[in-house]
């Protein structure tokens, strides 16, 4: 015994103790909570990278302001919105899931299973060909746990699902790149607008539930943006000079009714699992009045051709603006970083108006006490 006495004193003189087995620096800082994200191009960090599809950001300019300074299959200059939720977790940007490094340390740090081109619907962005649709997407997240378990066992696997950060942004393509995308598509053809929204309310509905049964409990639901004034959509259907008054008119009834279906959701559940980011009304503050955010612009994009830069994709033949900082538009669909800071801002520290019941930077404050 006194052996044993002497041999933890000697830990304690070098900082360690002795905790089940495992010998750990006295006052080592808890690992940041684990963080998945699911979604479209506005969160995709690379899994496109891997699949044969034209939905693809592996090309200059793209990543032109990213720490290397080379495209990653971010749809952005630099870094995205799950880039800067993880450094507001202060941990490391999580890896898309197709990438081989995806293992050990950095596979339970989470993982991005986000696709660019997907909707809610699996018909949307089938132009695309082969895109990681959103059941996809939810099969690899009960893929990914499996992996997780082998490591770790099925008990801390469940633990470290529960206690995570999930981000699920979808919605926008399912207007842009199906609903809208020809004139009579078949959905346009199949459903009015209204009926078109409530049936991707029901439908997305169903992911949540899908997500909640998987294990998650807290859940970032962000809405579209403001659809009609993107620059693709005011190069190719804008009214005056203006927005699409068309696709405005999408988000404006699609955004108010995702909000209620999710707290819907948490009543049904008794708890507030799923927090609804109004991200149409967090891009309407830069869209509206770009100069009080420090823009000179938030009609053209960066990155482009044609009017206001919306024609088409950001190539290395592109129009490009020297300065980035000053453009809201990364490319015609894309927030720039500078934006996506913002949007990230909203979320943290937003009032309710932004961020339903409560902001992040509230649930992290409540998940650090229980």
């Amino acid at each position: 015994m006194e052996r044993i006495s002497s041999l933890v004193s000697l830990m304690i003189s070098f900082g360690l103790v002795l905790v089940i087995g495992v010998i750990v620096p006295i006052g080592a800082e808890a690992k940041p909570r684990a963080f998945f994200v699911f979604g479209d191009s506005l969160v995709d960090s690379g899994n496109n990278n891997y699949l044969v599809t034209t939905a693809r950001a592996d090309s200059p300019p793209y990543g032109i302001d990213y720490p290397t300074g080379r495209p990653t299959g971010r749809f952005s200059n630099g870094l995205n919105i799950p880039d800067l939720i993880s450094q507001k977790l202060g941990a490391e940007s999580v890896l898309p899931y197709l990438s081989p490094r995806l293992r050990g340390e950095k596979l339970l740090a989470g993982a991005n299973f986000a696709s660019a081109g997907i909707g809610i619907l699996n018909d949307t962005g089938a132009q695309f060909l082969n895109i990681i649709r959103m059941y996809k997407q939810l099969d690899y997240f009960e893929e990914y746990q499996r992996r997780a378990a082998f490591l770790i066992g099925p008990a801390r696997t469940g633990t470290l699902v529960k206690k995570s950060l999930v981000l699920i942004t979808v919605g926008g393509n399912d207007f842009v790149n199906n609903y809208y995308l020809i004139p009579y598509s078949a959905r346009s053809r199949q459903y009015s607008l209204q009926d078109y929204v409530k049936f991707l309310i029901i439908e997305y509905r169903k992911l949540l539930e899908r997500l909640y049964d998987l294990g998650a409990r807290r859940v970032l639901v962000t809405g579209t943006g403001p659809l009609g004034c993107v620059p693709a959509e005011m190069a190719m259907h804008g009214t005056n000079g203006g927005c699409s008054a068309e696709l405005q008119r999408a988000a404006t009834l699609y955004n108010p009714q995702l909000n209620h279906m999710v707290q819907g959701l948490n009543r049904k559940i008794g708890k507030d699992v799923f927090i609804a980011a109004n991200t149409a009304l967090m891009h309407s503050d830069f869209v509206n009045d770009p100069k009080a955010f420090g823009f000179t612009t938030s009609r053209v994009a960066c990155c482009g051709q044609g009017p206001y830069n919306g024609i088409g994709l950001c190539t290395p033949i592109s129009n490009l603006c020297p300065d980035r900082e000053l453009f809201a538009f990364w490319d015609p669909f894309h927030p720039s970083e500078k934006a996506n800071k913002i949007i990230v801002e909203r979320i943290m520290s937003g009032t309710k108006k932004y961020m339903n019941p409560v902001n992040l930077s509230t649930i992290m404050a409540m998940d650090d006490t229980t």
